[in-house]
């Protein structure tokens, strides 16, 4: 079945790769970008329809999912764009930057797309990491108030896309909406472009080539949930490495931190889910 898929973060890396073959193979992409001239270019060269969308702005987000609305489907929706920060910065929301672009700018997409995407009986798809497991502290400090690092802020933005894909299937599975989460792997691409100076020599030098994987190997394991269908090709809140399900250091048994996590983000975009 072809199917109509969205791919955030598509002009670059992973998305990029993934929305490549998944026009290849029939389906019809949408891609959103931040960079206009990366994301007219790969949308002109698969002929597929493409958005502008800076997830640092919430106001971007909201004008997005408007703009969505529009496709009478979405089947898939990929949560992809993300990426590490240098130092601790707020948007223009007041939102600690790693977070809002990792976390708060999908939690935003997904609400505001909802009943379009239950309508569909649609699969949403979180972009991950190991970081989630090797650099998260998993203290509920959204905003990275306290003693802030790079990594630790990433690990644990990684970590709440889980929590957010557990407590999606939660609220919503038995209604027909199918949520899951995948681990990308080590990739190269511009992922520590604006991080610190030591992670910006490893991901971007020759060293690069000793430690990661291509963007087309890595984008094979989104197109195979993206193509899949739930409780057949993967199981609905399940977080995959390739195809096996990721060993997590975070479990939260009773789901009290994804139930946090909700709630805070909830709070935040209010004003947009009330327009």
């Amino acid at each position: 079945m072809k199917k109509t898929i969205v791919i955030t973060g598509a002009s670059d890396g992973i998305g990029r790769a993934a929305a490549t073959m998944l026009a290849e193979h029939g389906h019809r992409v949408i891609l959103v970008g931040r960079n206009p001239e990366k994301t007219k270019a790969i949308a002109s060269k698969l002929g597929a329809p493409y958005h502008i969308a800076d997830f640092s702005r919430l106001s971007d987000v909201a004008t997005l999912a408007k703009d969505l609305w529009r496709y009478d489907r979405i089947d898939v929706l990929c949560n992809n764009a993300g990426g590490v920060q240098n130092q601790r910065a707020l948007t223009e929301d007041g939102i600690e930057r790693t977070f809002q672009i990792n976390v708060l700018g999908a939690f935003l997409l997904t609400r505001l797309l909802l009943p379009h995407l239950l309508e569909s009986g649609a699969t949403v798809i979180q972009t991950t990491s190991i970081a989630a497991n090797l650099f998260a502290d998993d203290r509920g400090d959204f905003q990275s108030e306290n003693a802030y690092q790079p990594m630790t802020a990433y690990g644990n933005a990684k970590l709440y896309d889980i929590y957010f894909t557990k407590e999606l299937d939660r609220r919503y599975g038995d209604r027909g909406l199918a949520a899951t989460a995948f681990e990308p792997g080590v990739v190269r691409t511009n992922f520590a472009s604006e991080s610190t100076p030591f992670l910006k020599f490893m991901y971007h030098s020759p060293l690069k080539y000793f430690f990661t994987i291509s963007p087309q190997k890595s984008a094979h394991r989104l197109v195979r949930l993206a193509e899949g269908e739930a409780g057949k090709d993967f199981q609905p809140a399940e977080i995959y490495s390739d195809r096996a399900p990721m060993k997590r250091k975070f479990l939260d048994p009773s789901g009290a931190a994804a139930r946090a996590l909700w709630d805070a983000c909830e709070t935040w975009c209010r004003p947009f889910l009330e327009q």
